[in-house]
């Protein structure tokens, strides 16, 4: 298990353009103790990681992996949302964007949805003013479908499923977009709508 170390504090610290003391006065601790960190004379007690971190303006993950991505997108369209699914515990992470995320002490990558093939077709049946979608795919506790997506310029809109349910979801027509369907074991699907 990696751990924060004074040097990413440091850089986070300045550039962020703060001092010692101001960045000790944040998470109240002194500014002895935040040049001890950063001089490898002492380490941060974990009941303040999250604490420091939001000082830092940093996700806990980055800060303990010293790897951390600026949000260059700061206006983003939805249509450009990335998931981000987490393999233990099946938590779903969504950004605008690109970022840095972990779960269950996995970083995790972002999902590359693929346009749907003959074992995963979406489909999409439209019934008034909702899109109905449905797939035939196995839906057992070792391969499944763990949730369904409907993504537009301003929404995204997630329904999980489970093994043992059916794939049948509706949703409310929004306006073009795509319908996302994630695979437990062959990854992310996607329809245009």
């Amino acid at each position: 298990m990696s751990y924060v170390t004074g040097k990413t504090i440091k850089t986070l610290r300045e550039k962020r353009k703060l001092t010692q003391k101001e960045l000790a006065e944040k998470i109240s601790v002194s500014d002895k103790t935040v040049s001890k960190w950063e001089t490898g004379k002492g380490l941060p007690d974990i009941g303040i990681i999250e604490e420091l971190a939001r000082a830092l303006g940093v996700s806990i993950g980055e800060l303990l992996t010293g790897e951390y991505r600026e949000n260059e997108n700061m206006s983003g369209n939805m249509k450009k949302v990335q998931f981000y699914i987490c393999p233990v515990c099946g938590n779903i992470i969504t950004s605008v964007g690109s970022g840095s995320f972990s779960c269950c002490g996995i970083t995790l990558p972002k999902q590359e949805p693929e346009e749907d093939d003959g074992d995963h077709l979406i489909c999409i049946e439209t019934v008034d003013n909702e899109y109905h979608v449905w797939m035939e795919h196995p839906m057992n506790k070792n391969h499944y479908v763990s949730f369904i997506a409907y993504v537009t310029s301003d929404s995204v809109e997630v329904v999980k499923l489970y093994p043992e349910q059916s794939i049948s979801v509706r949703f409310r027509r929004k306006g073009h977009g795509m319908i996302c369907a994630y695979c437990n074991r062959h990854g992310m699907f996607r329809k245009m709508v």
